[in-house]
């Protein structure tokens, strides 16, 4: 397997409220909808705060986040760029903040198909915590029925799999 390039010069900074328009889209050309349906409930990204990768003045990676007592929730991570260490520089610049609003723990939830980023997270300490079947189905059902059946590799997106990082 190739070894990555060498890391980019890229900058992170918080969301502001200015953001939301380029975040909604960035989630259209990303997800496919604005809207993201996960634990049985449909969130709008730009809602929630977040954290924005730049390059040459260009958004090149996103984060978003909420925190829910002792435990962040990731709730999208994206980048436009492979393999050159925006993600993984904003799980940790997410993790940091986790830490610093005195979280214990930094959890998100993936789909069946998307092996890319059970790789990606695992790697990053992240473990499995659980595995809700059919939920993916149900959300396709009766909140999001623009979720695609197919995902990456020709897989059916049918499950939803928590990850979580203890600190």
């Amino acid at each position: 397997m190739p070894m990555p390039d060498e890391p980019l010069a890229f900058t992170l900074r918080a969301l502001v409220p200015a953001d939301r328009d380029w975040v909604r889209a960035w989630m259209v050309e990303h997800w496919g909808s604005e809207r993201m349906a996960v634990h049985g409930q449909l969130f709008c990204m730009d809602e929630f705060p977040g954290l924005a990768a730049e390059l040459d003045g260009q958004v090149v990676g996103l984060a978003t986040y909420r925190l829910l007592g002792d435990a962040c929730e990731l709730m999208s991570l994206d980048s436009r760029i492979e393999r050159r260490g925006i993600g993984g520089a904003l799980v940790a610049a997410v993790r940091a903040l986790a830490v610093q609003a005195g979280c214990r723990r930094l959890r998100l939830t993936t789909t069946n198909d998307n092996l890319n980023a059970l790789r990606f997270y695992q790697k990053r300490g992240f473990r499995l915590i659980g595995l809700h079947p059919g939920a993916v189905n149900a959300a396709r059902r009766t909140l999001k029925p623009e979720i695609p059946l197919l995902g990456e590799n020709g897989i059916s997106i049918r499950d939803e799999i928590e990850l979580e990082e203890a600190f």
